[in-house]
């Protein structure tokens, strides 16, 4: 149940009874939510819409609220106080423990498309592609919590003149006999060599720009070579999927060359729409009034240059183009960082104007920020080049080892290996996912890996530490009801409640911090219970050990569907 949802229907409802008046929106929350306290704030608006005093409306309302759900006053100049009785809450805490989805009401169905990710194939995933593969994640798990028909759209890039290069060295390897399956074995390294050379060598680099006309065009060999490289750097990112516990597939790439074949057909229907496609020296581009450069002038969508290639604008109408007309997408959220919001807002511009964005359809871009070192500057190492992914995973799961030794030096060293796993990651990932979205972030390994504050080893010791209570419990099967006593017990409890409002709220603009400050306010809450109210020390404690349990359920979802393990012990 989302308690705000079911007060204010509440109101409108008795607003309807007793006025003919379907007034939404009046109940408001108040600060003390904590407490079972809210507000309807709507009362003196809906009285002035059918002429009434409002104070006299809001006592009339109150007097057709059930008394065994509210405590009310009537407040002010008809501000009506609510405060949810103990009972009442009780009772929404015991049909919560029969609910699969935890008082999630799932939504209707439609199909969203989430591109996200969306590694450049030509060298390995480095920290700059960890926000838009966590966020655009969490977001798929939600999404289909929900019961949404998700597809994941990897685009990664395969394409291009970067690969001229790549390519025109890995045939000069293989003539010198090298084995290119262990050079490859490192693709960072073989990027910056084939790099170097091409900025060095200028008669290799002729030979390389000769290598992408072949590759456009199909050239037997020029593939051959292409498909052994994508081969080995797909194999790469799968494995920084695997270990960083993200739910994409090989199966959900679809590459920039996916889109080849339809690039000439973008050209053709644009340019059958009258005054849409124009030439500008030499290039066919798509001019908007609303996009303008320096001094004002119209700033070009380039959609072919003038040397007949194709650059990113063509090869995102084109995919664009499939999500509706094949895909049949009712929604497309683009997790595509800031810097591009420009090129996006082009993209969706023409998109529009030819046709492949309809009116009932919703594509959106979904921008984040940068991932900084602590001295404000771009995470890279100290040459300045990109961090790779796969080590700072590595990085986080021996940290997280040599903490969880400390802390736990008892444990076999294969559940210690299994838990710092599980912490490492979870805090990469909620270190990340715990920030808004938009806003650049410090990249700070004490602060992530920390026990204490908002951090994901927090709520998984708070996870831990119920399911600790049930080993000594020795409690296989709970049978009973949950009765509300202490302050604290009703403050979880309605923290509890809160779950579908944190999981709506978190939807609304696609901003999982949302639901990262739930969980972190979940746990505080759990950890004064836990201190304030001895569970074992009861003579009957099933109480208690049910709102334990109900506790750990929403933990671990709420975890869950950010893409963050729980262990039983830590």
């Amino acid at each position: 149940m989302n308690i705000k949802h079911f007060l204010d229907q509440t109101f409108t409802e008795s607003l309807s009874s007793l006025a003919g008046s379907d007034t939404p929106g009046i109940v408001k929350q108040a600060q003390r939510v904590e407490f079972g306290h809210y507000q309807a704030n709507g009362v003196m608006g809906a009285a002035k819409k059918i002429k009434t005093n409002p104070r006299e409306l809001a006592q009339q309302l109150i007097s057709t609220l059930d008394p065994e759900t509210f405590t009310t006053e009537v407040a002010g100049p008809g501000f009506i106080n609510v405060h949810l009785r103990t009972s009442f809450i009780a009772s929404e805490l015991n049909k919560l423990r029969e609910d699969a989805l935890l008082g999630v009401v799932p939504v209707e169905q439609t199909k969203i498309v989430v591109d996200y990710s969306a590694p450049n194939l030509a060298k390995e995933m480095h920290v700059g592609h960890l926000r838009s593969t966590t966020i655009g994640d969490a977001i798929v798990r939600i999404l289909e919590f929900l019961g949404q028909d998700v597809i994941r759209a990897n685009h990664v890039g395969d394409w291009g003149a970067q690969f001229g290069s790549l390519l025109a060295y890995m045939d000069r390897q293989s003539q010198k006999g090298e084995s290119l399956s262990t050079e490859l074995k490192d693709l960072e390294k073989f990027y910056q060599a084939a790099s170097a050379l091409f900025k060095s060598d200028e008669e290799f680099a002729k030979t390389a720009r000769g290598y992408v006309v072949h590759l456009q065009n199909g050239d037997p060999k020029c593939l051959e070579l292409w498909q052994q490289f994508i081969d080995e750097s797909i194999r790469h990112s799968q494995e920084v999927y695997e270990k960083f516990d993200i739910t994409l597939t090989r199966d959900d790439i679809r590459a920039e060359s996916a889109y080849n074949d339809d690039l000439p057909i973008v050209i053709q229907e644009l340019g059958e729409m009258q005054g849409l496609l124009v030439e500008s020296e030499g290039a066919k581009c798509v001019f908007f009034d609303e996009f303008k450069g320096k001094d004002d002038k119209p700033l070009p969508a380039i959609i072919q240059k003038s040397d007949g290639g194709y650059p990113y604008m063509a090869t995102d109408l084109a995919a664009a183009r499939y999500r509706t007309r094949v895909l049949n997408a009712d929604k497309v959220l683009y997790v595509v960082g800031g810097e591009q919001l420009l090129h996006l807002r082009q993209v969706f511009a023409v998109a529009g104007a030819a046709g492949y964005i309809q009116d009932n359809q919703e594509f959106r871009h979904l921008p984040f920020g940068m991932v900084l070192k602590a001295d404000g500057s771009r995470f890279k190492t100290r040459d300045g080049a990109d961090v790779k992914l796969i080590d700072v995973l590595d990085e986080a799961i021996n940290r997280a080892f040599a903490l969880v030794s400390e802390k736990n030096p008892s444990l076999a060293e294969s559940e210690r290996q299994e838990i710092a796993k599980v912490v490492g990651i979870g805090a990469v990932k909620y270190a990340e996912l715990s920030k808004n979205r938009t806003t650049d972030y410090i990249f700070d390994w004490d602060t992530m890996l920390s026990f204490e504050g908002n951090t994901a080893p927090y709520l998984q010791y708070a996870y831990t530490r119920i399911r600790s209570i049930f080993r000594r419990a020795s409690v296989e099967a709970l049978e009973g009801e949950i009765e509300l006593v202490e302050e604290v017990e009703i403050r979880l409890g309605l923290k509890i409640l809160q779950f579908p409002e944190a999981i709506e709220s978190t939807l609304e603009d696609y901003q999982a911090n949302v639901l990262c400050n739930y969980l972190y306010e979940l746990s505080g809450v759990f950890n004064t219970f836990y201190e304030q109210c001895p569970v074992l020390a009861l003579d009957n404690p099933t109480s208690r050990l049910l709102i334990c349990e109900l506790t750990s359920r929403v933990l671990k979802q709420g975890l869950s569907l950010l893409g963050i393990t729980t262990v039983e012990q830590m």
